[in-house]
């Protein structure tokens, strides 16, 4: 995800130390920085990164206006005042990428000066896809214990209707009737079948959280945002405050849509007849790994919004031809090393040798754990393909059943009328 994307911004005032005055203008965040741009002019004022932030306080300016103050390295220190909709909510939203910022990267110095190898990116690569796999293959199989639960339930009215049957063949033909069928019946045991309820069961992953990352909610209006929790269950999603109290849970069908406005924010919305829908709008720097779970569990419901659509087409342009090029050079690094040669030839043979100079080679122990990221992803792929083999003739014995029970209560119903008559 690009750095200079806008996660969002506030109309605000700052206070320039060396004009002693307030400027008016725009404070705008993005995931690694924060920057003051006045209204006339457009200049940019204020601009620093957000590693370079110590401290972040609410204070009052002149002991009468809200403000907040940003405190950076070497002592600098920023006043922001006029902030709308509301100080609490520019704050929250700051403080919580400041934080997530500096838990994610608690060596950057380190990180900078040790650029990340070649295979250390591919197992990168490789284990996000092992995540996705994982939670994809989560919800897949909670969709094959749903229709699990769909086929007991059809299970069960196959019984009713069976005593329905009984109840009808009495009521056709009287007691007291000699030739009655029940008159010649035995007393027989009634069928005892060790079926659980749809209610009562309760099926894997009911409670499995899929991801629970920190964020910032608010319900309704922008001015009431608190820092929070969103959770992705399996079965559906779930927003708690920051002491962990639930604030509201919404389950996988009663979600009406999901908007992604950014790809750090997104609004959850439940509709109601003759009252007030539930909606929340969730800002979070884990975001972009919840937007790819939220588009497997609610594919039909999600919707991208201009914004989104345009980082989308962007991140797709360059990261993905990147990542198609490690691959490939990595693949023919890999290749050369099992051969025990470079490639022969003037051009080819210099750009292998200076890329094998750049780029040092895939250790033993990276090349293990790739092997086994590898043959894991072999496993989820084929247990999935089991699952969907094993939920399609799941979805041909529903549909046979239901086709059933729609013919025998269409029966029964013809001779109920004709009792009736």
């Amino acid at each position: 995800m690009s750095s200079d994307v806008r996660v969002h911004s506030w109309p605000c005032s700052y206070y320039l130390n060396l004009e002693k005055q307030w400027v008016p203008g725009k404070l705008t965040l993005t995931p690694q920085s924060l920057k003051f741009s006045a209204d006339r002019t457009e200049e940019v004022l204020m601009g620093l990164p957000l590693s370079s932030i110590t401290e972040i306080r609410k204070e009052a300016s002149l002991f009468i206006f809200s403000s907040i103050t940003v405190l950076e390295k070497g002592q600098a220190k920023h006043w922001f005042s006029s902030l709308r909709p509301s100080r609490n909510v520019v704050f929250n939203i700051i403080e919580h990428f400041w934080r997530e910022l500096l838990l994610s990267q608690p060596g950057t110095a380190a990180n900078t000066a040790a650029p990340m190898t070649r295979g250390q990116e591919l197992m990168g690569l490789m284990a996000s896809s092992q995540r996705r796999m994982e939670d994809t293959s989560k919800v897949l199989h909670h969709q094959g214990e749903q229709l699990d639960s769909v086929m007991r339930g059809l299970e069960k009215m196959e019984s009713d209707l069976d005593v329905a049957d009984r109840l009808l063949t009495e009521l056709e033909s009287p007691s007291w009737w000699p030739f009655s069928s029940k008159f010649w019946k035995t007393p027989v045991e009634a069928k005892t079948k060790e079926g659980v309820s749809v209610a009562s069961s309760e099926p894997f992953g009911k409670e499995g959280v899929v991801i629970r990352v920190p964020a910032v909610v608010s319900q309704r209006t922008e001015s009431h945002s608190k820092p929070g929790k969103l959770t992705v269950l399996v079965s559906g999603l779930e927003i708690h405050d920051s002491s962990s109290v639930l604030l509201h849970r919404f389950e996988k069908e009663d979600v009406d849509d999901i908007r992604v406005h950014s790809p750090y924010e997104v609004s959850i919305r439940q509709r109601f007849i003759g009252k007030p829908d539930v909606a929340y709008r969730v800002i979070s720097a884990k975001m972009p790994e919840v937007i790819p779970i939220l588009e497997v569990q609610f594919s039909k419901k999600i919707e991208l919004l201009e914004d989104a659509l345009v980082l989308r087409s962007r991140a797709r342009t360059s990261p993905a031809e990147s990542s198609c090029s490690i691959r490939h050079a990595a693949s023919r690094l890999m290749g050369c090393t099992a051969h025990g040669e470079l490639p022969t030839g003037s051009q080819e043979g210099e750009q292998q040798l200076q890329l094998q100079k750049n780029w040092p080679l895939l250790s033993e122990g990276e090349a293990q754990e790739l092997t086994q990221i590898l043959s894991k992803l072999k496993g989820l792929a084929l247990e999935t393909e089991a699952e969907l083999e094993r939920q399609d003739e799941a979805l041909d014995g529903i549909t046979v059943a239901v086709d059933q029970a729609t013919l025998t209560v269409d029966k029964h119903n013809r001779r109920m009328r004709k009792l009736m008559s």
